[in-house]
C-alpha cells in the first residue's frame, strides 16, 4: 500500500533527510579541494606551502559550519548543492593561487588571500539567507520592491561611483574597493520574474492573437498590452548594452528573462519576438559604438595579424585558444604553461587556465560539477508544487548554466568573448558572494519543496499573511453576531 509520506506525486521530492549524503559528499569535495592544493604547493614550491593547509582547513571550516546549520535549520534542504559549491570554491582559490604563485612579474598570493576571503563572505551570506528567508514565498509580497532594488543596482554603474575597465563601465568604486553590481541584480532580477509571471502567466499564455493563412495557423502572438514585461526587459538589456558597454551582462539577464518567461507560459513566440528585439538592438548597437564592433571584429578574424597585433586587438583570446591547445588531454601541470602571464587568466578566462593547467580531463570534470549545480536547480524546479518557487529555481539553474555557456563559447570563438566571470571559480567577490547567495536561496527553497506536507502547513499558516488561520471564537462579541447573523432581505 503506497505511503503518502513517502510517495510523493510526480515531479515533487521525496520528504526524506538526506543530511548524511550530504555530509559524506562535502567530506569528498574538501577531500578534492585539499588534494589540489596540496599538488599545486608541491608543484609550485617544492613543498607543502602553509597557505595550502590554511586555504584547506579554512574552506572546509566553513562548508562544515554551513552542514550543521542545515541540520537544524534547514534539515529536508538539497544535499547536493552546498558539496557542489564547496569543491569549485576551493578548485577556484586553488587555481587563483597557483596562477598567481607562477607568475614571472610580481608572483604572490593576495589575490587568494581575499578570495578566500570572499569565499568566507559569501558562505556567511549564504548562512544568513538559509536563516532569514525561512519561506521563499513571502517574497512575492515585495515584488516590486525588489524589481525597483534590481534596477538602481543595474543603474549604479553609470552613476559618478561608475569606473569604466577596458570600456565596459560595470563597476562602482567607493575608496579602494570596487563592486560590480551586476551580479546581484541579476539574484533580484530571477525573484522579480518569477513573482510577476508566476501571477499573470495564464493570462499571457491564454490570450493571445492568432495569425491564420488560409485558415491555417502559422503565429500566435501576445497582445500589445500584454508585451509590457517584454519591453520592460528588453529596455534593460538595451540600457546596458549603450549605457556601460556590457554585451556579457546584457546577453545574460535577457536570455534569463526569455527563458523564464518561456517556462511560465510555453509560448515560443514571446521567445522568438524576444530574440529579434535584442538582435535588433545589438545590431544597432554593432553599428554606433566602436566597442561593439571591435569585439565582433575580434571574433570574425582572430588570427588576422591585423587584427592579433592591433590595440585592443584579438591577443588575449588567441592566447587562450593556443593554451587549450597546449594543455592537451592531461595538462601542463600548475607549474608549467604560459597562461599565468595572459591578463584576466585567473578572472574572465579562469575556465581557459583550468584546461592549460589539468587539460580536458580536468577541464570537463570542472564543467561537470558547474551543470551538475545547474541540474539540482532544475530538479528543485521540478519538484515545486508553488510557481513562485518554480520559477525562481528555473532561472537559478538557467542563469548558471548560461553563464557557463557566455565564457566557454567566447573563449572558444563560439560566439564575441565578452568577459563574464565563470560562477564560484573566478577571481572577484561580487559574483563569488551572489553565487552563494544563489546558493542559500536554492537550499531554503528545496527545503520548501521536499518538507514534508503537514509541518509545512503548520509551519506556513501561523505566520504567513497569505495562509493565516484565523480562529473565529477569538474574534469580539459583535462581530461573531454579525457573522451568524441573517443577511437583510
Amino acid at each position: 500500500m503506497a505511503n503518502p509520506q513517502t510517495d510523493p506525486a510526480d515531479g515533487t521530492l521525496r520528504p526524506v533527510r538526506r543530511r548524511r549524503a550530504e555530509l559524506t559528499l562535502l567530506l569528498a569535495s574538501i577531500g578534492v579541494t585539499a588534494a589540489a592544493l596540496l599538488l599545486a604547493s608541491v608543484s609550485v614550491t617544492d613543498g607543502i606551502d602553509s597557505r595550502a593547509v590554511v586555504y584547506t582547513l579554512t574552506l572546509g571550516a566553513g562548508a562544515l559550519g554551513l552542514h550543521v546549520l542545515l541540520r537544524f535549520v534547514a534539515p529536508y534542504a538539497d544535499p547536493v548543492l552546498l558539496p557542489v559549491a564547496t569543491a569549485l570554491s576551493g578548485l577556484g582559490t586553488t587555481m587563483i593561487w597557483a596562477l598567481q604563485m607562477t607568475r614571472d612579474n610580481d608572483p604572490g598570493n593576495g589575490e587568494a588571500d581575499r578570495q578566500l576571503l570572499w569565499t568566507l563572505l559569501g558562505m556567511g551570506l549564504c548562512a544568513a539567507t538559509v536563516l532569514f528567508v525561512r519561506h521563499p514565498r513571502r517574497l512575492t509580497m515585495y515584488t516590486y520592491l525588489i524589481a525597483l532594488c534590481a534596477l538602481v543596482l543595474l543603474l549604479l554603474p553609470l552613476s559618478p561611483l561608475g569606473h569604466e575597465v577596458l570600456g565596459a563601465r560595470r563597476w562602482i568604486m567607493v575608496g579602494p574597493f570596487t563592486m560590480q553590481p551586476s551580479e546581484f541584480a541579476k539574484v533580484l532580477l530571477v525573484v522579480f520574474l518569477a513573482s510577476y509571471l508566476g501571477r499573470q502567466r495564464d493570462v499571457m499564455a491564454l490570450v493571445t492573437r492568432t495569425f491564420r493563412i488560409g485558415g491555417v495557423k502559422v503565429f500566435s502572438a501576445p497582445r500589445a498590452r500584454d508585451l509590457a514585461p517584454m519591453a520592460v526587459g528588453w529596455g534593460l538589456a538595451v540600457l546596458l548594452l549603450v549605457g556601460t558597454k556590457d554585451l556579457g551582462t546584457s546577453l545574460l539577464l535577457f536570455g534569463t528573462f526569455l527563458a523564464v518567461l518561456y517556462a511560465a507560459t510555453a509560448r515560443k513566440s514571446w521567445v522568438l519576438i524576444g530574440l529579434l528585439a535584442f538582435s535588433v538592438a545589438a545590431y544597432v548597437a554593432y553599428l554606433l559604438f566602436g566597442h561593439v564592433q571591435n569585439r565582433v571584429r575580434i571574433w570574425l578574424d582572430a588570427f588576422d595579424p591585423e587584427v592579433y597585433h592591433s590595440d585592443g586587438g584579438s591577443f588575449q583570446v588567441v592566447e587562450g585558444l593556443i593554451a587549450l591547445a597546449y594543455g592537451g588531454l592531461l595538462g601542463t601541470g600548475f607549474h608549467d604553461g604560459e597562461i599565468q602571464n595572459l591578463f584576466a587568466a585567473d578572472s574572465d578566462l579562469i575556465l581557459v587556465s583550468v584546461g592549460e593547467k589539468l587539460g580536458l580531463t580536468g577541464l570537463l570534470a570542472v564543467l561537470v560539477l558547474l551543470f551538475l549545480f545547474a541540474q539540482r536547480a532544475l530538479r528543485i524546479a521540478l519538484g515545486c508544487r508553488d510557481v513562485f518557487l518554480k520559477l525562481t529555481a528555473f532561472g537559478y539553474g538557467f542563469i548558471t548554466a548560461f553563464n557557463v555557456f557566455i565564457v566557454l563559447g567566447g573563449a572558444t570563438l563560439i560566439i564575441p568573448l565578452t568577459g563574464m566571470t565563470t560562477p564560484f571559480l573566478s577571481a572577484g567577490g561580487s559574483a563569488l558572494m551572489a553565487n552563494w547567495l544563489i546558493v542559500g536561496l536554492l537550499l531554503t527553497i528545496s527545503e520548501t519543496a521536499r518538507r514534508p506536507q503537514e509541518s509545512f502547513s503548520a509551519g506556513l499558516a501561523p505566520s504567513d499573511p497569505s495562509t493565516e488561520v484565523i480562529n473565529v471564537r477569538d474574534l469580539p462579541e459583535s462581530v461573531r453576531d454579525r457573522r451568524q447573523s441573517p443577511p437583510a432581505p
